[in-house]
């Protein structure tokens, strides 16, 4: 394993990389503490590059505030367009190849076909803007780079909708549950486990590249199968979208084809379910 800086290190998908290379007894990984690695902060970044001269630079940094963004549009553009911009220019200075996790949001959901990475983009937020922006700068900026989206995340760390999910199954007698809005819950140990393989095999076949798990669901069977699995006893009523309105519009149908990145890594992907049930266990644990 070649030397890696992990941007965003406290957040979910950071929690998990750090989770999965401890697992593995990888000791080439950085994991700066909070502020050391700010993507906003170009001396930071120096700093940081300079001590380090990572090989690899995995971006976990970003604004994923969906409904705040609406009204926060400067500070999500700030993180998720600027910062990447900053981070993308310390890549290309010194010649580390980055790894960025961008969303599902880039799409505007309205066909009911798995979207591969050469579709038309179309965001229908401002946090999907923002991502895309920030896809963007990456492309423009540099050769050697891997974009990955993702959709659904979810496990034992951070705030997600399986830990909600558990927490008000276990507090009310039933809940109302969104079950027009389809898409595939991603185990973020397996986006970490992929990423990792990725740069484990030295690859240079650089592009954009999809990942979630296997399946497809919708928020009310996601949440079905959250209280089947975990045992809790609630009663889930599905409801359109049109019933829950929310600041952001999200995108009906996000299911993404994953055909390049199992093809071009070799990759075998969990099925959803199969890995719900192991963050679950996990957390009853």
């Amino acid at each position: 394993m070649v030397n890696i800086i992990i941007f965003g290190a406290s957040g979910q998908l950071g929690q998990c990389l750090k989770s999965v290379v401890e697992s593995k007894g990888i000791t080439s990984v950085y994991f700066p503490v909070e502020g050391e690695a700010n993507i906003l902060d170009n001396a930071a970044l120096k700093a940081i590059f300079d001590t380090q001269k990572p090989s690899y630079c995995i971006n976990c940094a970003a604004y994923t505030a969906v409904d705040k963004a609406e009204d926060d549009a400067e500070i999500a553009f700030k993180v998720n367009k600027t910062g990447v911009e900053n981070l993308s220019r310390f890549c290309a200075e010194y010649n580390s190849t980055l790894v960025h996790i961008s969303t599902d949001f880039v799409f505007k959901g309205d066909e009911p076909t798995p979207r591969t990475e050469t579709d038309a983009t179309n965001p229908i937020s401002v946090y999907g803007q923002t991502k895309l922006d920030g896809e963007r700068v990456v492309e423009e900026l540099l050769t050697r780079y891997f974009i990955i989206r993702t959709g659904w995340l979810y496990s034992e760390y951070g705030n997600n909708f399986v830990k909600t999910m558990l927490k008000l199954g276990a507090e009310r007698d039933e809940l109302k549950i969104i079950a027009d809005q389809v898409g595939t819950p991603t185990y973020a140990i397996d986006l970490a486990a992929c990423i990792l393989q990725i740069i484990n095999s030295g690859s240079t076949a650089y592009g954009i590249y999809h990942y979630s798990n296997e399946g497809v669901t919708s928020w009310y069977d996601f949440a079905k199968a959250i209280f089947d699995i975990s045992g809790t006893s609630v009663k889930a009523i599905p409801i359109k979208t049109a019933e829950y309105v929310t600041r952001a519009t999200r995108p009906a149908y996000s299911v993404m084809d994953k055909s390049k990145i199992k093809k071009q890594f070799g990759m075998e992907i969990p099925y959803w379910r199969d890995s719900l049930k192991i963050c679950i266990n996990k957390l009853q644990q």
